[in-house]
């Protein structure tokens, strides 16, 4: 690709793909705004997440993995426990930067963004808070327009390309794909929350997944001995707002009859985050349209239960810069870059609504049934979360 093909692109969505495409898109000459509908930087929203080996592997090519690392914790390795606290599988990762490259980070949401949005400032990308996006016109053939809402100033900015990067309630999607599917609820609500628990039964590192009776639950020590958790239930329709009490009793009716310490790191908990309705995209017809691109959950929406998330999204952007850089026309780069992911991305989306639908089980029977087939479902899961972690892209390679 020559330079003055695309000169300026609009990134929409400033969380995790939108600082990664633009660092990207930097070190290929590109000028590049990141339109971020929220008021300002979002360091303290969400609950936390793990950035899997293939994911620190891109932004260790970015040179950004030790700003990440710094913020967040390694990861040892997560062990499985059924209702009764029974160990019925373990995952070890002490081995995996030596096997993949790199290893597991665990962090919270707001300080990765924070960490990325601070590193693409640094390397000349721009960002906008308040900037909600409204329509994206495509009418004029080398041009694409977005257009903003009064906040932030409103207005509009032209460019090049333009690149959703806005999750999967995506505002881009519904503009530029207005025919794609919109995201399906899972059945399962996810919460989470942070809490001092001297008494639970986790080492520093590691991680315990406990499919109860009723709901899924897991927890991850800090370093500091903080306990990160989070858990999954099942809900009909996606819930709406309760008291913070509210929750806590739900989740602790959910959790009666499992591990006790579960309901220790419950009620040690300052405050439950959540709730989460978890929503995911298997299939789109088509990610892109003229000079307008998804990527992403804008693209290719998952549930956490592959931990691949935010990973998935880290690719994306490094990938999409790749085939800008190599293929002269913005259209054609954008047909190479949906060929070229989605067999990975659509399969790991699969591969995580495979695993939520094991979380949360109806009675007894189903509970019984579960048990039964666990053993086998996580050396399933273990092979395929291996080869997602292998996976590496080439930054030197030419785009295919």
């Amino acid at each position: 690709m020559t330079q003055r093909d695309v000169r300026r692109a609009i990134v929409i969505g400033g969380g995790i793909a939108g600082p990664v495409l633009g660092m990207f898109l930097r070190r290929i000459g590109v000028e590049v705004t990141i339109f971020e509908a929220r008021e300002a930087p979002a360091e303290q929203e969400g609950a936390f997440l793990g950035i899997a080996p293939n994911g620190m592997n891109v932004l260790a090519d970015l040179g950004v993995a030790e700003a990440v690392q710094a913020r967040g914790a390694p990861f040892v390795g997560m062990r499985f426990e059924n209702a009764r606290g029974r160990r019925i599988g373990e995952i070890d990762q002490r081995e995996a930067a030596r096997r993949f490259g790199a290893g597991l980070v665990m962090i919270r949401r707001g300080a990765l963004h924070a960490a990325l949005a601070e590193e693409a400032v640094r390397r000349g990308v721009a960002i906008r808070y308040g900037m909600r996006l409204t329509d994206v016109d495509r009418s004029e053939p080398r041009q694409v327009v977005a257009r903003f809402g009064e906040g932030g100033g409103g207005g509009e900015a032209r460019g090049d390309v333009l690149i959703g990067c806005d999750g999967f309630r995506s505002r881009t999607r519904a503009c530029a794909v207005p025919d794609a599917p919109a995201p399906g609820y899972t059945g399962l609500l996810d919460f989470g929350g942070f809490a001092r628990c001297p008494g639970a039964p986790i080492e520093p590192g590691w991680s315990v997944m406990v499919f109860g009776r009723r709901a899924f639950f897991g927890a991850f020590a800090a370093p500091d001995g903080e306990i990160w958790w989070f858990h999954n239930g099942g809900e009909p329709a996606p819930g709406r707002g309760a008291a913070p009490g509210q929750l806590r009793e739900r989740i602790l009716a959910l959790h009666e009859g499992d591990p006790g310490w579960i309901a220790d790191v419950v009620r040690a908990t300052p405050e439950v985050l959540g709730p989460w309705p978890l929503h995911d995209i298997l299939t789109m017809p088509r990610w892109h349209d003229g000079r307008v691109c998804l990527i992403g959950d804008a693209a290719h929406a998952t549930t956490p239960h592959a931990g691949q998330g935010a990973s998935l999204a880290m690719e994306d952007g490094m990938l999409l810069a790749r085939c800008l850089r190599d293929e002269p026309d913005p259209q054609q780069a954008f047909a190479a870059f949906e060929r070229a992911r989605r067999p990975r991305v659509e399969a790991i989306v699969r591969q995580a609504r495979r695993m939520g639908n094991r979380k949360a089980v109806a009675g007894p029977v189903a509970e019984w049934l579960r048990d039964r087939a666990l053993p086998l479902f996580l050396r399933l899961g273990a092979a395929a979360q291996e080869r997602a972690y292998a996976y590496r892209i080439d930054w030197e390679a030419r785009a295919a």
